[in-house]
């Protein structure tokens, strides 16, 4: 039996989709938030801009799906499984790396756009909020179990915070300039800190 006609109709429409998306995350990130129009987006992704339109008819459509999708792809960077984790010592080395990992990547890059953005943009900001908490929800939630897999460490919470507190600061100096050796640095002090903070 073969496929209804409406099938690759279908697919290309969800790839048109992802298309845009995908673009609009680029621009986010390269460009800054005053270049994601429509109009940039589609000739980005190679689309016209009626059929951009189609999908997003208007800017403020587009970023929120956009930021929908960086910040589901960063929920999902931050509910990384930890069960492979290996238990010796280099284990708060990857977590303290995974938590850094996440705030240095493009998605990050374009929500740091949406943010400065929503800061006076009060519509932006209430539509970002819940999408914010359930991103660092996530991201708490894999540092945590990865520092204290049995739950039973009572300095585990803070250090987890302070970890991810830690990684966005150098995810912001990241937009700014290659500073990935220093970076390197200070993760190194870092985890030396929680191990010391762990009892290690």
């Amino acid at each position: 039996m073969t496929g209804s006609p409406r099938e690759p109709q279908q697919d290309r429409s969800r790839l048109t989709r992802e298309r845009l998306l995908t673009s609009t995350i680029d621009i986010l990130s390269g460009q800054g938030w005053a270049a994601a129009t429509v109009a940039r987006v589609a000739e980005e992704a190679g689309v016209s801009r009626g059929a951009a339109q189609h999908h997003f008819p208007t800017r403020e459509v587009l970023i929120t799906a956009a930021l929908e999708q960086m910040f589901t792809d960063l929920t999902a960077s931050a509910a990384q499984d930890v069960a492979d984790l290996p238990a010796g010592p280099e284990r708060i080395g990857i977590v303290v790396a995974r938590a850094v990992e996440i705030y240095v990547g493009r998605n990050f890059r374009a929500a740091l756009q949406v943010w400065a953005a929503a800061a006076s943009d009060e519509v932006l900001r209430e539509q970002i909020l819940p999408l914010e908490a359930k991103f660092a929800r996530a991201a708490h939630e894999m540092t945590l179990a990865g520092l204290d897999p049995d739950g039973r460490n009572p300095n585990a919470y803070r250090l987890a915070q302070a970890t991810l507190d830690l990684a966005r600061g150098l995810g912001l100096a990241a937009t700014l300039s290659d500073d990935s050796r220093r970076r390197a640095q200070v993760v190194a002090t870092w985890v030396e800190q929680v191990e010391l903070g762990l009892g290690g």
